[in-house]
């Protein structure tokens, strides 16, 4: 367990409590038992990244939030450079940039994704969070997992899905693959 693990967890239990949630209520907002909570809220078990989109959508909160404690300075306008954004680095295999920070009431959230090789089970595991979600493929090749299905992309490629159905992402020969992901709120 390390202490970002309990820093995000005391948030979340925090933010939790704030809003007058109980445990099962978040848990079954997020899709995941009650004792998977509990041990996030202790940081106990790292997150991935769809639990945390969806505690952050289920509390109000922007992903950022939830994962540095922080809230930026919210405008009308998020210029990012290339190469910058908000750093969310919860997993090995992924890096996420988020692109729009700082934006004020966000219909979307895009990130610049990276995923990086790595041996794993033939197919990684899935996660689902609310909402739809929009990949257009930047460099690399990737395979997306879709439940049962899979599908191979290569730079300007693009897929648009339901992102309440379970999805994990491998990158192919070896290489990173990068990718533009625009995840759209529920009701956007």
């Amino acid at each position: 367990m390390t202490d970002q693990l309990r820093e995000i967890g005391g948030r979340l239990a925090a933010l939790r409590e704030i809003e007058g949630l109980s445990r099962e209520t978040l848990a079954a907002k997020c899709d995941i038992p009650p004792e998977q909570l509990e041990e996030y809220e202790r940081g106990e078990r790292d997150f991935s990244f769809s639990f945390l989109y969806n505690a952050a959508v289920a509390l109000g909160v922007d992903v950022v939030d939830l994962m540095s404690g922080e809230s930026p300075r919210l405008s009308g306008c998020c210029l990012t450079r290339a190469g910058e954004g908000y750093a969310i680095d919860r997993r090995e295999a992924y890096s996420y940039k988020h692109l729009a920070f700082t934006f004020r009431n966000k219909l979307a959230e895009p990130f610049m994704v990276t995923v990086n090789p790595k041996d794993e089970p033939d197919v990684p595991e899935q996660h689902a969070h609310a909402g739809q979600e929009f990949i257009l493929m930047v460099d690399g090749l990737l395979r997306l997992y879709m439940g049962e299905l899979t599908y191979d992309l290569a730079p300007g490629d693009s897929v648009y899905f339901d992102a309440s159905i379970p999805h994990a992402m491998r990158a192919l020969d070896g290489k990173p693959a990068r990718f533009l992901a625009v995840v759209l709120h529920k009701g956007s």
